[in-house]
């Protein structure tokens, strides 16, 4: 597995990030602060989730499913993942396609654009 974010600053990011969303989060990636070794950080907010157990287990379930999906993360870029409140009722299965797709829309769309 990759660094993790950890400062509060790190992770902020604009508008014009790459994005994708999914019923079950939301995956914005940035331009990596140290391009050989791109970083991943797991959000989930008090306001979506009131008990820590649910933001615990959101934050588990998207910690493997992009442990599934590794091979899709573009090097250039750091990763944040936002749970939503659908994803404690989502089956692995659902959750590993619904990753696959959104890293690779951002693959097709944003990183194979910039390395051309």
């Amino acid at each position: 597995m990759r660094d993790t974010i950890k400062k509060h600053q790190d992770f902020h990011t604009t508008d014009t990030d790459p994005s994708a969303r999914s019923a079950y989060f939301v995956i914005r990636a940035k331009k990596a602060k140290f391009p050989n070794n791109p970083r991943i950080g797991f959000m989930a907010t008090k306001r979506t989730f009131k008990l820590a157990v649910e933001r615990n287990r959101a934050k588990r379930l998207l910690r493997e499913w992009v442990h599934y999906c590794e091979d899709l993360l573009a090097p250039q870029y750091d990763y944040i993942f936002i749970a939503y409140s659908g994803i404690l009722s989502a089956t692995r299965d659902q959750g590993r396609l619904a990753m696959t797709k959104a890293l690779g829309h951002i693959m097709n769309k944003y990183a194979k654009k910039e390395t051309k």
